[in-house]
């Protein structure tokens, strides 16, 4: 069988590995499974503002009215303003297109259930087997069975609603600078921020289907740092292209990453009496200093492999509220069922405005101690867990670095890559117990190339 969905739905470059034919088939297939064969069913479908939008969008829609769903147009949104539009209107579904962070010529299609959570592995499963049928056998109703397109021009003003509602704190006179990554938060996160009282100052929010994530958005802040400062600005905001992650900046310029953003989000919650089990979930990635931080506010850190939906997975089966990764990606099951860049923004402006304290003091709670990652071109991965010298270097380093630090080697999922990650105080120190188990990999599992490494 072949494999169609990854880690956040089914990827690739648009008209070439991600082809409208694909788009109608997933459409059919998906639309067949999530609404369970009933009368008038209905599928909510957004899109961010890649030019490619309007293919898929043409093509996905199809094949669910095809199969006798309607379609319930939502235009260009953020990714969990599908997933609220999917509970809200009591849809059967929900689909989104879009590539989240990655350049312009890539698109997505990601499903959502009647929920508002995305599939579980069990269903996307499902899509894909029926996608490997040689012979399609999906039911075509005719005549008046066929869907419907219907059109929701309220969509976004119905997202900038519930946004807005989630807080009632006021944010007036807060100056904030929001890069909007040229995707779908550059018409609702401006609107939703000023509802609220503050002043915003848009950057990168004039799409043009080719320009989303260039030089700009949560992967590229550099711009956002000196509007900050240059603007004097209390707060600024990135999101990515589908804007369900956010990176911060406080008033200094300097950056305010998910880890930040958690532990700040959950103190707060804590003293609301609102985060469920003291607990929040993070992944393996988190900073050491993010578990140090909520173990002097006796919170509880529950972590899972990497992927918000490793997260969100933890949430559900422990019954927690808040949860995140590093990469910005933050859920408030209170508010949302996936990851919601302008919720978040919204909240951490609301504690801001709440404490009276600006954003450079808020992210005090915790020290990031620094990180060092080094990518092993490796000639194969099979055995490299049970590998003796390996599991050896990888306990020395343990060793020396005690309690004021970690490592964590784990394979890249899609890349001939054994990832080394050495954390710890003393960033001269790391590159070298990096390194140490580096050369162990090479010498135990062969080289493929040169290594590419990274310090934060």
């Amino acid at each position: 069988m072949g494999r169609y969905f990854g880690t956040d739905g089914v990827r690739g470059v648009a008209n070439q590995e991600l082809t409208p034919e694909l788009a109608y088939r997933l459409g059919r297939a998906g639309a067949y499974l999530l609404t369970a064969g009933k009368a008038r069913a209905s599928v909510v479908v957004g899109k961010d503002t890649r030019i490619s939008g309007d293919l898929l969008e043409s093509a996905l829609i199809a094949g669910i009215l095809s199969v006798g769903a309607d379609a319930i147009r939502a235009g260009v949104i953020p990714t969990p303003g599908v997933a609220y539009l999917t509970r809200t209107l009591a849809a059967d579904a929900g689909v989104m297109i879009s590539a989240s962070h990655n350049p312009a010529a890539d698109n997505g299609i990601k499903f959502f259930g009647s929920d508002g959570f995305k599939l579980v592995d069990e269903m996307e499963q499902q899509i894909e087997a029926l996608l490997d049928h040689t012979d399609d056998a999906i039911p075509r109703p005719v005549g008046a069975e066929v869907g419907r397109v219907l059109e929701r021009q309220d969509a976004c003003g119905m997202y900038v609603n519930y946004l807005a509602g989630t807080t009632r704190e006021r944010l007036d006179g807060m100056k904030i600078v929001m890069d909007c990554a040229n995707g779908a938060a550059a018409a609702i996160a401006p609107e939703v921020l000023r509802a609220l009282g503050a002043n915003v100052i848009p950057l990168a929010a004039a799409p043009n289907g080719v320009n989303i994530n260039v030089n700009c958005g949560s992967t590229h802040p550099s711009a956002l740092q000196d509007a900050v400062v240059r603007e004097g600005a209390q707060l600024g905001l990135a999101f990515d292209g589908d804007a369900d992650r956010l990176i911060a900046v406080d008033e200094t310029g300097e950056l305010v990453d998910g880890d930040y953003i958690a532990a700040i989000l959950a103190r707060s919650l804590l003293a609301a009496g609102k985060l469920d089990h003291r607990t929040v979930v993070t992944t393996v990635m988190s900073n050491m200093g993010f578990v140090k931080a909520m173990k002097l506010l006796n919170i509880n850190v529950v972590q899972t492999a990497v992927g918000d939906r490793n997260v969100m997975e933890a949430m559900r089966q422990g019954g927690y509220v808040l949860g995140g990764e590093q990469s910005g990606h933050m859920i408030m099951l209170h508010h949302n069922t996936t990851g919601d860049g302008i919720l978040t923004a919204v909240q951490l402006a609301s504690v801001m405005a709440n404490t009276g304290q600006p954003l450079g003091e808020l992210r005090s709670i915790m020290r990031s101690y620094p990180q060092l990652l080094v990518n092993v071109p490796v000639a194969g991965k099979q055995g490299w867990d049970s590998n003796i010298g390996i599991r050896r270097a990888i306990e020395d380093v343990r060793a020396n670095l005690g309690d004021e630090g970690r490592v964590l080697v784990r394979p890249s999922g899609t890349e001939p890559f054994i990832r080394v990650m050495v954390e710890g105080p003393d960033a001269a120190l790391l590159e070298k117990y990096a390194q140490r188990i580096a050369d162990v990999i090479r010498s135990e599992m062969g080289v493929l190339n040169d290594d590419v490494a990274s310090v934060s």
